[in-house]
């Protein structure tokens, strides 16, 4: 124990003195959560929207008035003329055209089907889905008031050519803010690549420095040099854990609703992952170069495009689906989101804890065999 305790002070020397890489241990977490949870933001505001309203009623006004009072869509024009619609869609002026055809007052009253149409600038389209999902709730939401003026005027809003419409409850994020379910991803994507790269890059200069050499010769075990390299660089990697949630929490408002300590617990073994990784690369690596592009390329890219840190793996072919099974950051990026948005505990997260754990220890059972092999 005292070895590996001495070994581990060694690294927390050469760490010190490494002024670059006390930077990017402690610096660069905090700086790009910041850069990335500002930039990779997916919520859709201030809609630029044209009206072409026909029929210019009581009804058809109220209507634009629950589209324009919600604060999604910003009014740019009216026009009377429908050519002028596809002008301002054309020419990128508007992203969502509003139709209100002639007799949509005298419809709605006479309890017929009230013709509303709306046209979706598509060339982005989760913008378009997110502004016709938006503007699907404004519809119901005035067909309920509707209906509720008919039931107080004592008439009967059940006669055909009225339904019910559905009530919406949202869960955990209920103002759908992207940062939210953005930035808990970020940590655990932050977490990865510092242990990671951090370690490989840390064994690699030993190899070009020639100290791994002295080391070797030393009557030290192999398994003392193993945790000598990798428990330094787990205690790094809660710190900037540590760091990221107060950021999220003072910066950001993001409140953690589950056990901080479950966090701090999922997120060591989570490192097994991270820095069996850093580990196995280093093994493949002849210098720091080798081991920045192996981590990058080979493990980082391929985890961030099919974890669901942002495309949706329901989403994806099935074989790929299965593919992603492989990957480590898919399950944790289910535990943090679940302990940060929706206050999850062990017993709702036992199925990707234990995912994580068996494929933590086969990454990290390899990378000690092959760098044991190494070492002698």
């Amino acid at each position: 124990m005292k070895t590996i305790l001495n070994l581990m002070r060694k690294e927390f020397i050469q760490f010190k003195r490494d002024k670059r890489m006390f930077l990017l241990s402690f610096f660069a977490p905090v700086f790009q959560l910041l850069i990335l949870a500002y930039a990779v933001n997916l919520d859709v505001k201030s809609i630029q929207t044209i009206v072409c309203d026909m029929d210019k009623s009581e009804k058809s006004r109220a209507l634009l008035s629950e589209f324009f009072s919600s604060g999604y869509f910003d009014c740019i024009g009216y026009t009377d003329k429908l050519n002028d619609v596809d002008k301002h869609l054309n020419n990128n002026n508007a992203s969502i055209a509003i139709i209100i055809l002639s007799g949509f007052s005298n419809n709605l009253l006479s309890k017929k089907q009230a013709k509303l149409q709306l046209i979706i600038d598509g060339s982005d389209s989760n913008a378009a889905s997110i502004g016709l999902s938006y503007a699907t709730i404004i519809i119901t939401r005035f067909s309920r008031k509707i209906s509720a003026e008919y039931k107080n005027a004592g008439k009967n809003f059940m006669e055909k050519g009225f339904t019910f419409s559905p009530e919406f409850r949202i869960w955990f994020n209920p103002e759908l803010k992207s940062k939210d379910f953005m930035i808990p991803g970020v940590l655990a994507l932050l977490l990865m690549v510092m242990t990671m790269i951090l370690t490989s890059l840390a064994i690699v200069k030993e190899k070009e420095s020639g100290t791994m050499e002295q080391l070797i010769v030393t009557p030290i075990k192999p398994y003392h040099i193993i945790l000598g390299k990798l428990l330094p660089f787990a205690v790094i990697g809660l710190i900037d854990v540590i760091l990221v949630i107060f950021v999220a929490r003072f910066w950001f408002d993001i409140p953690l609703k589950g056990s901080f300590s479950l966090l701090l617990l999922l997120c060591c073994i989570f490192l097994m992952t991270t820095l069996g990784l850093g580990l196995l690369i280093s093994t493949f690596s002849k210098n720091q170069q080798q081991a920045m592009i192996t981590a990058i390329f080979f493990f980082m890219v391929p985890m961030v495009f099919l974890s669901g840190f942002v495309f949706p793996i329901e989403n994806m072919p099935d074989i790929i689906q299965y593919i992603t099974y492989l990957f480590p950051l898919r399950y944790f990026f289910v535990i943090i989101r679940g302990l940060f948005l929706k206050g999850a505990g062990i017993a709702e997260l036992w199925d990707e804890t234990v995912a994580l754990i068996v494929i933590g220890i086969v990454i990290l059972s390899l990378s000690i065999a092959r760098f044991h092999k190494k070492l002698e």
